[in-house]
């Protein structure tokens, strides 16, 4: 990110808009860098894309004074900026330790986190656990590392997932952890939804977070997609009726299946105001295989990270650690310019969509067709949700009053739909898509369907709930 400064000669003295801007973007970024001159604005420039991609990736600020984009300059643009970064590999002893460990296993599950989509991993990730017939686990906000009809995806594991992955990592006796961290979002730093008796193997390009929140049997410095790859080269197939833990399989399986009946069925009412579910399976039915979903903080980010149809990653934007509300809709604008050939979809409450409506005269303007969902459910569904539980329905700024958003996107030049029954959610959705232009639908959704990020919420992620 390249931010504006005040001027070189007015630094330090509380010049107009000055701030501690180091001291602002420290806590959140790798680095905070400044320019000190204007011949040197593009080294680190360079310098900034070079840090971003080492190791765990990240952001990067650059500071650059006002006054330095007054000059002219002439610069010889360096070469020694690295931008493919070769990751680190798992060595021969490490992966034949892998090896038996999982073949000493009778439960082994296999979690994976963002280091899988980093390392463009996916389809790598997913010839293993059919080679080793070991269903895979997602953390928080990760649940299209694999696609979603693939049988040996769980998803995600904890109150940002579903009950089925949390059982299986509950009950394993070895989690392979694949670039992650295991950390708050998923676990809460908790054995709620790890088995306590579990041997666990962690991978990770950075290895301040090995072992960081959990003790491990095995600790692994590396990319996570090169330890797929090496470990895939390593083990011989399992064959799924002679597996050890094939009975282990079938009851997931089994779970996963009546889990996803559960949720079409749950989809498939029409009372009015719709519930979220019927809006998570209507996007099902009518978005394409290759759309990229991006999600808000609070109930959406609860409650649709592992029912959206994401086939192709990395397909899922959401906030986690430092995002909050109002995020969606703005990411899916950069999507949208970053990936121009897939349908882009942002959810979010009105609430949160309210902080950023600004942006769909930024979409319009710039002709970026991101297709956004605002739920309406007239609160804020994160607070009305913790007043409810807490502090005994006592309501407080706990509701929102919102215009018709799909009119304002149509007072700016886009398109704008309000869908008011079951089936036309999908409907308008196909349609917007069609269409080609920025368009928001604006859809009413039951205000009782929330839920708060406590720490039984995961006994009310099922479906209908």
């Amino acid at each position: 990110a390249i931010t504006g400064l005040a001027a070189t000669e007015h630094l330090g003295r509380d010049a107009f808009q000055e701030i501690d801007q180091n001291t602002l973007f420290l806590p959140v970024t790798k680095r905070v860098m400044t320019v000190p001159r204007p011949d040197r604005i593009p080294e680190f420039i360079l310098e900034a894309f070079r840090i971003a991609n080492a190791g765990r990736r990240g952001p990067v600020v650059v500071n650059i004074p006002r006054d330095l984009f007054n000059h002219d300059i002439e610069a010889d643009i360096p070469q020694r900026v690295v931008t493919d970064i070769r990751p680190p590999a798992a060595d021969a002893a490490a992966l034949a330790e892998m090896r038996r460990l999982i073949l000493a296993a009778k439960k082994p599950v296999l979690h994976a986190g963002a280091g899988i989509k980093w390392s463009r991993a996916s389809s790598r990730l997913a010839a293993l656990a059919e080679k080793l017939q070991i269903p895979v686990t997602s953390s928080a906000g990760h649940a299209d590392i694999l696609p979603m009809d693939f049988k040996f995806h769980a998803a995600g594991v904890g109150p940002r997932g579903n009950p089925v992955a949390s059982t299986l990592m509950r009950e394993a006796d070895l989690i392979i952890a694949l670039g992650t961290r295991l950390g708050f979002n998923t676990t809460f730093y908790k054995y709620t939804d790890i088995s306590p008796a579990a041997k666990i193997i962690q991978v990770d390009i950075d290895p301040v977070a090995l072992g960081r929140y959990f003790p491990v049997t095995l600790a692994v410095a590396a990319d996570a997609g090169a330890v797929i790859d090496g470990l895939a080269a390593l083990m011989q197939p399992m064959d799924a009726d002679a597996a050890p833990w094939r009975a282990r399989n079938e009851a997931y399986f089994d779970a996963r299946a009546a889990l996803w009946a559960e949720r079409e069925a749950s989809g498939a009412r029409t009372q009015t105001p719709l519930h979220p579910d019927v809006i998570y399976a209507e996007v099902r039915k009518a978005a394409p295989r290759n759309a990229i979903f991006t999600l808000d903080a609070g109930t959406t980010g609860f409650q649709a990270t592992d029912q959206l149809p994401c086939y192709e990653a990395p397909a899922l934007l959401t906030p986690l650690d430092c995002g909050m509300v109002g995020f969606s809709y703005s990411a899916a604008i950069g999507a949208k310019v970053a990936a121009p050939h897939r349908a882009v979809i942002s959810l979010m409450g009105d609430g949160g969509f309210g902080m950023t409506m600004g942006e769909m005269t930024t979409a319009v303007a710039s002709n970026i067709p991101a297709v956004g969902i605002v739920m309406d459910n007239g609160t804020w569904g994160s607070e009305i949700a913790y007043q409810r539980d807490f502090y005994n329905e006592r309501y407080i700024g706990a509701h929102v009053h919102s215009p018709r958003f799909d009119e304002v996107m149509k007072l700016t030049g886009g398109n704008g739909y309000h869908p008011t029954a079951a089936g036309e959610t999908a409907d308008a959705l196909r349609d917007a898509l069609k269409a080609g232009k920025p368009a928001i639908i604006h859809v009413k959704v039951d205000p009782q369907a929330t839920i708060s990020f406590r720490k039984d919420a995961l006994k009310k992620r099922q479906p209908g709930s």
